[in-house]
Formats: structure tokens, sequence, C-alpha cells
């Protein structure tokens, strides 16, 4: 086993003040609007592993490179790069008409009191099928903000609905990129996290419905909602349905594609042949960065691992974090941390990854446990940090319609995001684990 050696940690510590540093640099010192999201994270990792190349002159630079290679190459990370392609494509071809449909076909059945509970049903639905939280919020944020104007619903609660449901998929979603990352990264069935993790998503979200619904009791007014198409929402059901009776997600993910082209085509939600494949390449490019930022961070992992960095790690956490339970909150508190220096919780899970697995095998937690902890605990983080992309998104989205609002009016009224942690504290110390 190496030996421990918190030196071999210095890329990650370079890493997050390049990113993190300059990001509130320009965000809160320059006030430079999206200044967060200007930081190249690529241009970030690439200058964390020169560091690393640095360090450890025992080892030549082929040898390195070697190491590198191994991490880049691990079987998990190209069916991750793979997923993440599909998914792309997945989403851009059937993605805005399609999930509007939705939307509106479940808006138009309901009473308008309940139409802010009926928001979150809306948003947990498309991001579950989408398979992204930042789309999901850009689709339904106008609707929600539409709703709050014809019926006198407070804005903000509306757009924190939809935040709160967007994350309930992002969590969950089989063809979402944290699950995709989680499960592949921890070498689990995404079917097995996905019952894992519905253990921990349902109650909280069954709670937040409630707490909804009292917030806003006794309002009433008309809702006018706009025209759907039914057969624009057989993909986002056949992908839903496939992902939940277990079948391989290719072949999920190759049957929504062709459905969703065919159907999209034919209704008219994608005008031409042409288009449908310049919303492919879309989609493809729209992962480029994600699967880039996982091969970066398996070549970075893999020379820390190398050098004992990870033994380090493992040994502070052990020394706060003692034992099975503590333990698993011990990967949440450390995917927590990484998402709140990242702003991205796919990245802080790719990162967590390695750290977790060993982590699992000391503790004795299972790898479809493991997955769901650090897809759920990102997701908390991710759902009410303020410069991340769902809130700023959600934000802007408000703001094109003439409501300013602002993150912190937002994040008291994110009652999914607060009662996930509620519901993941009481699944780790109260809930005992099943055995296979």
């Amino acid at each position: 086993m190496q030996k421990k050696n918190y030196k071999a940690l210095l890329p990650i510590g370079v890493f997050l003040v390049l990113y993190l540093g300059l990001g509130i640099l320009f965000e809160y010192i320059m006030r430079i609007p999206m200044g967060f999201y200007n930081i190249p994270i690529i241009a970030a990792f690439l200058v964390a592993i020169l560091v690393a190349c640095l360090q450890n002159p025992r080892l030549s630079l082929d040898e390195k490179l070697a190491v590198m290679g191994r991490g880049m190459g691990d079987k998990n990370i190209v069916i991750m790069v793979l997923i993440f392609f599909a998914a792309g494509i997945f989403s851009s071809v059937v993605g805005r008409s399609g999930a509007q449909s939705v939307a509106y076909f479940l808006l138009s059945h309901i009473p308008a009191r309940y139409a802010v509970a009926m928001i979150f049903v809306i948003a947990c639905f498309v991001s579950t099928a989408m398979g992204t939280s930042v789309g999901t919020i850009t689709l339904i944020t106008p609707i929600a903000v539409e709703i709050a104007a014809a019926s006198g619903f407070d804005v903000a609660l509306c757009v924190a609905t939809v935040v709160g449901g967007a994350m309930f998929g992002d969590n969950l979603s089989f063809i979402s990129d944290t699950t995709i990352a989680a499960c592949n990264g921890q070498g689990c069935a995404m079917k097995d996290k996905f019952r894992e993790n519905f253990l921990i998503a349902l109650p909280a979200a069954l709670l937040t419905l409630v707490v909804i619904i009292v917030f806003t009791a006794g309002h009433e007014g008309a809702l006018h909602i706009g025209s759907y198409n039914l057969l624009q929402i057989v993909p986002y059901l056949l992908v839903l349905v496939g992902g939940v009776a277990g079948i391989n997600v290719f072949a999920v993910l190759l049957a929504g594609i062709v459905v969703g082209s065919v159907i999209m085509l034919a209704t008219g939600g994608i005008p031409d042949f042409f288009s449908l494949l310049g919303s492919m390449g879309s989609g493809i490019g729209n992962m480029y960065e994600t699967a880039t930022v996982a091969i970066l961070v398996a070549a970075m992992c893999a020379l820390i691992r190398e050098y004992g960095g990870f033994e380090a790690l493992l040994y502070s956490i052990k020394r706060v974090f003692k034992g099975n339970r503590n333990g698993q909150l011990g990967m949440g508190v450390l995917v927590g941390l990484m998402d709140i220096a990242t702003a991205n919780n796919t990245v802080a899970i790719v990162m967590a990854n390695p750290i977790a697995k060993e982590m699992a095998a000391d503790y004795g937690v299972s790898a479809r446990k493991t997955a769901s902890l650090l897809d759920t605990f990102s997701c908390v983080f991710q759902g009410v940090i303020p410069y991340g992309a769902q809130m700023l998104v959600a934000i802007s989205a408000a703001a094109s319609l003439g409501y300013e609002i602002s993150a912190f009016q937002i994040m008291p009224k994110l009652f999914y995001p607060y009662l996930l942690l509620v519901s993941s504290l009481v699944f780790i110390y109260l809930v005992p684990e099943k055995k296979k």
C-alpha cells in the first residue's frame, strides 16, 4: 500500500485556488456578470496536472504519462464518456418542444390553487426524463414565472420550486451525468443505485409537496396554458420506463434517440433532417467539456494516487469520520466540499469517486449506497449555492421576462434540497443497509 503523502494533494489545491479563487475575484470583486463561469475549468485542470507532473522526481516523465494513461483508460471512464455523448444527443433531439408538451399536458389538468405543487411535479418528471437540471430550469422557469404573474403566487417561490424539482431528476435520472459519473465511478448498476437513491429522494419530494401546498393554500386564479403534442411525450416515457426496468443504458438512449428523432420530424418539433443532424452535433458538443473534465480528472487522480495523496486524505477523513455510518457522512461532506469549490456536481463526483471508492471498501459500504450518497450530497449542495449554474440560469430566465429576483430571495424557499439533506442523514443513521 502506498504511504500517505499530503504533498501529493497539492494539484487539487492548485485547481481549487485557480478555479474558485478566480471565480470569486471575477464574480464578487470585479462584479463581472456570470464571472464564475468564465473560468476555463479545463485550463485549470491542465495546470493542476502540470503541477502533479513536476512532483515526485523519482518517476520519469514517461512513467508519469503511463500512470495517467492507465487512469484515463479505465473502463469506467470510457463508458462514462460514451454515455455522456449519447445522453447529449438525446437531450438535444427531443429536448425543448417535447418537454414543453410534457409540462403543458400536466398543467392543463389541475386546479389553479395546486399550480405551484404541480410545477414541482413537472420539474421532477421532466428533469428525470431529460437528465439535466439546467435544461429543466431553462424550460420550466418561464412557465413558472408566468403562472406566478397570472395567479399572484410569489415569483421566488415558483422559481425555487422549479430548481428543487430539477435537482430531483438530476439526482435520480438514468441519463443524468451525475448518475452516470457516480455509478461508473463506483462500478454499480444504475438500477441498483436508483433503488437505493429513491428511498432518500421520495420522502424528501413528498414532504416538499406538503410544504408547497401549505405555502400556497388559499390561492385561486386562471391558468393560460399553451398547446401540446402527446406524441412528443413518448421519448421521455420510453427512456424513463426503460431505465427503471433495468435495460442497458446504451440501448435505452439509442431507442430514445431513434424514436424521438422520428416523432420530432413528424410533428414539426425539428423542421428537417439537416436540422436533426445539427441538433445531434450540438448535443455532443454540449458534452465535450464534461467528458474532457472526466478524462483530465482521471489522469490527475491517477498521479495523486500513485504519489500517496489519497492515502493521506483517507487517513484524515478517518480521523474525523470513524465507523460505517460516520464514514458515509464523510463521503457526503467530501463531495459537498468539492461541489462548493467547483460549482459543478458532476465534476465534484468525478473528483470524489476514487477517494470514496477506497473509503467504501474500508468502511464496508456497498457500491450502490456509495454512488447514491455521492449523487445525493452533490445535488444538495449544487441546488443551493448562489453561484451554481442552476441558480444563475433560473435568475436569468426570470429576468428575461422582467422579474428581477436574487439568489438570496430564492434560497430560503429551496425546500427540496434542504429536505433531501435531512432525508440523507436519516438514511445514513437510522436506516439499515439491505444486503444483496
